[in-house]
C-alpha cells in the first residue's frame, strides 16, 4: 500500500528531436523524430531521451537521425505547461531560446 502511495507518477512528454545534417554545425536544424517519453519530470525525460537514442538496441526502427551529440536540441511540449527547448552541451542539457533553431 505504501509503495502505491509513494510511487512517482509518470507523465507522457511529447518530445521532438532537432539535429543538423552533420556533427558540430550551428545552423540548419531539422526535425528528425517525434515521440512520447514517459517520465516523472523534464530532467528525467531528457535523460531517458538521451539514453534511448544513444544505445543501438533501444533506437526505434523508424528513427532516421544519428546518435545524439553535443549541439542537438530537444523540444519538450507539455501542452498548457508550455514548450521547453533544451540543447545538449558539454556540461549536460541547457535550457535555450527557440530562436536557436534556424
Amino acid at each position: 500500500m505504501i509503495k502505491m502511495l509513494t510511487k512517482k507518477a509518470y507523465n507522457p512528454y511529447d518530445v521532438t528531436i532537432f539535429q543538423t545534417p552533420r556533427y558540430r554545425e550551428r545552423k540548419g536544424y531539422k526535425e528528425v523524430y517525434r515521440t512520447t517519453i514517459p517520465a516523472s519530470s523534464r530532467r528525467q525525460c531528457l535523460q531517458e531521451t538521451f539514453s534511448r537514442f544513444n544505445v543501438t538496441d533501444r533506437i526505434p526502427a523508424d528513427y532516421k537521425g544519428r546518435f545524439m551529440s553535443t549541439g542537438d536540441i530537444i523540444l519538450i511540449d507539455e501542452g498548457r505547461g508550455g514548450q521547453h527547448y533544451y540543447q545538449l552541451r558539454s556540461g549536460g542539457w541547457e535550457l535555450v531560446n527557440r530562436i536557436n533553431i534556424r
